[in-house]
């Protein structure tokens, strides 16, 4: 299990493919910090992600998959995942990202990871 790990290696390419002789199978879970929200605001999350969890790598969907497949890695299966949703106001800004995530994830959870921040792919690999 490599869990909210990549995202923090400097060189991740080269941590990937040492990572790749320990065992058959991996799961990964990257989070998905590329979304419309992550670039349309100016106070930008990527940023935050930096600063408060110490992000040095930033992925969307495609990017994370082609990711593992450069560091030698065959996908088998991903899906989409995201943290405990409080909707508890914390802030207009705050509030209204969490509940169309409520609200509309299990409708297309794919174009939610694209336009809302939170999301991760939980990925099998080989």
């Amino acid at each position: 299990l490599v869990i909210d790990v990549v995202e923090h290696v400097e060189d991740y390419l080269g941590f990937l493919r040492k990572l790749k002789t320990k065992g058959t199978y991996k799961i990964f879970r990257l989070p998905l910090n590329i979304s419309l929200q992550s670039v349309f605001f100016k106070s930008t999350p990527i940023l935050k992600a930096r600063q408060r969890l110490g992000h040095l790598h930033y992925f969307t969907k495609e990017t994370a998959l082609v990711t593992l497949e450069d560091a030698g890695y065959r996908i088998i299966d991903v899906f989409y995942t995201y943290g405990p949703i409080s909707l508890q106001h914390q802030g207009l800004r705050r509030y209204i990202p969490k509940l169309l995530k409520k609200a509309l994830s299990p409708l297309h959870k794919e174009w939610m990871a694209r336009i809302l921040d939170g999301f991760s792919l939980l990925i099998l690999t080989e």
